[in-house]
């Protein structure tokens, strides 16, 4: 997804007095593989505006949980927290696929020379539409998404060792991310549950802030 699933939080806040960056990870999928190094570039290139040893909070939504720990690595800013949002879980150690078998058996099929198609394309309406309660905001949302290379989801992403000696954090919207939220659980996490769908943050993105405030203990 593109940064404009985050733009409604991060308004929020930056009027409650924090400093937001919402990188763009629009173009990792073009080029070949490995992609992983281009999110750790877009991510510290976007950070530079952000003074140099000043201590960050990640927050990762969806399969950009797999990336935090090279992002984390890949940082001049020491990393305070992290909180994932209805996000994929990396390994607690050695590599992590981006995808299972099965999402890969289902979307190979899909792939026209090599390239899928835009993630809301992948289902039918009737599971995309309950995501969207405002229709120029759908609008804006399915434009802006990328068209993937198949290889994309055939990657797995290295873990450093020692990644998660700092706080972590989750917030679950909702299924199927409740048995990640479990694991995040049983890592010793703050866990909380913001009940909705899993773009929830454009719906609520006042209710998605106060939850990533408290949740690092920043309020």
């Amino acid at each position: 997804m593109g940064p404009s699933t985050w733009h409604p939080v991060a308004e929020h806040l930056t009027a409650s007095g924090y400093q937001v960056r919402v990188p763009s990870l629009l173009h990792v999928g073009f080029g070949t593989p490995p992609f992983w190094p281009r999110v750790v570039d877009a991510v510290r290139d976007d950070l530079r505006q952000v003074s140099a040893g000043s201590p960050v909070t990640l927050v990762v939504h969806s399969n950009a949980g797999l990336f935090l720990p090279l992002i984390r690595s890949g940082l001049d800013h020491p990393v305070t927290n992290s909180v994932f949002v209805d996000a994929a879980l990396p390994a607690r150690s050695g590599p992590t696929p981006v995808a299972s078998p099965e999402l890969l058996e289902f979307l190979r099929p899909m792939a026209v020379n090599g390239r899928l198609p835009r993630w809301t394309d992948w289902w039918d309406d009737t599971d995309v539409a309950p995501m969207f309660t405002d229709p120029v905001v759908r609008q804006t949302v399915v434009e802006e998404q990328p068209t993937l290379p198949l290889s994309y989801y055939e990657q797995r992403i290295p873990v450093p060792a020692g990644w998660d000696d700092h706080p972590c954090a989750y917030l679950l919207f909702g299924p199927p991310y409740d048995g990640l939220a479990a694991e995040a659980d049983r890592r010793g996490w703050r866990v909380a549950h913001l009940p909705g769908a899993h773009l929830h943050q454009i719906v609520d993105p006042a209710g998605t802030a106060r939850h990533l405030v408290d949740l690092v203990g920043m309020a």
